[in-house]
C-alpha cells in the first residue's frame, strides 16, 4: 500500500521551497500568509521533521527539506501534465474522432460541410483505425464503430445499421444476363472481396441460400472495401456493398443491386463514447449532429 502525504500540503510545500518566502507562496496560491504556515505544520506533523527554518527574510529548507523538495517536484510535474492533456481535449475547439477509412470517406466526409456551417470554429480530427476500441488509450473524445453495441466502459447509439448485398455496374449486369439467371451468374463470375469484410459473402449467400457457391466460386480479394466498390464500378465482378455507404451511387447508377435482396447483419455503426467523460458543449454538439445525420439518411434510404 503507497504511502501518502495530504496533496494539498504538499503543493503548498512545493511552492513555498521554490520561492523561499512565505508571503511570495501566499501571493501565488492565492491565499492567506497563514493559511500557508498552518499547511506546512500539517506536513511536517504528518512526516515527523522539520522541513524550513525561518529567517530573518523569508524562510529556508532544512537539509531533509531539501532532499524531499527535489524528490517530489518531478512528480508533481508529471501529475500537472497528466492533468493538462485531459483537461486540455475539452478546452480547445477540436473534436478527436476515431472511425475507420470506408465509413469516413463514403458517408462522413459527404456530411461534414454542414456541421462545419453550423460550428464553424470547430475543428474535426479524424483518426481511421480497424483497431479493437479502448478508450483507455486512444486519444480521441467519440469513435464510430462496427459492432454489436457492446464495449467496455462506453455508451453506445447505434447510428446506422449494417445491410449488406450485392452491387455490381449496370453494364456488367447487362453483358451478363443474357437471359442467364442471376443464381448462375454468381456461380461463373468473379466475387470481388474486401479484406476486412471477408465474410461478407458468406453470410449473404446462406441468407440466399446459396451458401456451397463461396468456396467454388472464382475470387479477388482487395484491401478495402471502397477499392472492392470501385473494381464492380469497372465492371470486375459482383461485390457485397453497404448499404448507407453506397446510397448515392445506386442513386447515380454508378452501381445497381442485381438482387434486390438486403440482410441486416444483426451489426450496426454505432457511435460509441467513454462512460465516465467530461462534459463539453462542442463533443455534445456533435454527437447530436451526428445522430441526425444518421437519421436524415435512414429517411432518405427509405424513401427510394
Amino acid at each position: 500500500m503507497m504511502k501518502m502525504p495530504p496533496l494539498n500540503p504538499l503543493k503548498v510545500f512545493e511552492v513555498v521551497a521554490r520561492a523561499s518566502n512565505l508571503t511570495a507562496a501566499a501571493h501565488e496560491l492565492r491565499v492567506s500568509q497563514s493559511a500557508v504556515s498552518r499547511q506546512i505544520v500539517v506536513l511536517e506533523e504528518y512526516l515527523g521533521v522539520q522541513l524550513f527554518t525561518r529567517e530573518r527574510v523569508g524562510v529556508r529548507l532544512t537539509e531533509v527539506g531539501e532532499a524531499y523538495a527535489r524528490r517530489i517536484r518531478p512528480a508533481l510535474e508529471e501529475i500537472s501534465m497528466a492533468t493538462k492533456f485531459i483537461t486540455q481535449k475539452y478546452a480547445d475547439n477540436i473534436i478527436r474522432l476515431r472511425t475507420y477509412t470506408t465509413l469516413t470517406a463514403r458517408w462522413l466526409i459527404p456530411r461534414l460541410p454542414r456541421f462545419k456551417e453550423q460550428y464553424p470554429d470547430v475543428e474535426v480530427m479524424i483518426t481511421n483505425s480497424t483497431a479493437p476500441l479502448d478508450f483507455g488509450t486512444e486519444q480521441c473524445d467519440l469513435a464510430i464503430v462496427l459492432g454489436d453495441g457492446n464495449w467496455r466502459d462506453a455508451e453506445a447509439t447505434l447510428l446506422l445499421e449494417d445491410v449488406i448485398e450485392p452491387v455490381c455496374s449496370p453494364a456488367f449486369l447487362e453483358a451478363s444476363q443474357r437471359g442467364v439467371p442471376l443464381a448462375e451468374i454468381l456461380r461463373s463470375k468473379p466475387l470481388l472481396v474486401s479484406k476486412y469484410r471477408k465474410n461478407d459473402w458468406p453470410t449473404w449467400l446462406e441468407h440466399a441460400g446459396m451458401s456451397e457457391l463461396f468456396d467454388r466460386a472464382e475470387k479477388m480479394i482487395f484491401s478495402s472495401s471502397i477499392l472492392t466498390w470501385q473494381a464492380a464500378m469497372d465492371g470486375l465482378g459482383i461485390a457485397i456493398g453497404q448499404q448507407y455507404m453506397l446510397d448515392a451511387d445506386i442513386k447515380a447508377r454508378r452501381l445497381v443491386r442485381p438482387f434486390a435482396n438486403p440482410l441486416r447483419t444483426g451489426k450496426g455503426h454505432y457511435l460509441v463514447s467513454p462512460s465516465l467523460q467530461r462534459y463539453s458543449n462542442k463533443v455534445s454538439a456533435f454527437k447530436d449532429w451526428l445522430v441526425h445525420e444518421a437519421e436524415r439518411t435512414h429517411d432518405t434510404s427509405s424513401a427510394d
